[in-house]
């Protein structure tokens, strides 16, 4: 990952739940040339997409707490520290969809909805 998308503030992750993630895996794959590897995880099948050789986003089944949701892409943006970011979002009149969790060595996150009703997460990585 870039270093740059490390700093609170930047987009560094990007991430596609969907209801295929085969069909998912061929579509980018001959449409921008993507490369995928399927990560042992525990809890639910996740793949890492790499573009140029870079690790850049990750695809997984939609959850079944959101079953019928569309097919989507989310976006992460870094912050400093989750549950702060989490609290002001709701300062701020927005409102928490997933509260703060952890993947334990690799990073802490939530989802996040602004007041007008987008949807985004927020993550901390581990340091290293």
């Amino acid at each position: 990952m870039d270093e740059k998308a490390l700093k609170p503030g930047m987009f560094s992750w990007f991430e596609l739940l969907t209801s295929d993630v085969a069909a998912a895996k061929k579509f980018y794959g001959a449409l921008f040339g993507w490369t995928t590897k399927d990560m042992d995880t525990p809890n639910t099948p996740y793949t890492i997409v790499s573009a140029n050789g870079e690790e850049v986003a990750g695809m997984m089944p939609i959850p079944p707490a959101a079953t019928g949701m569309p097919p989507a892409w989310g976006v992460y943006v870094t912050v400093a520290d989750v549950d702060a970011t989490v609290r002001r979002v709701g300062e701020l009149g927005g409102s928490t969809v997933m509260p703060p969790t952890d993947i334990p060595g690799m990073l802490r996150f939530a989802v996040v909805r602004d007041p007008q009703g987008a949807t985004f997460s927020v993550i901390t990585y581990a340091k290293k």
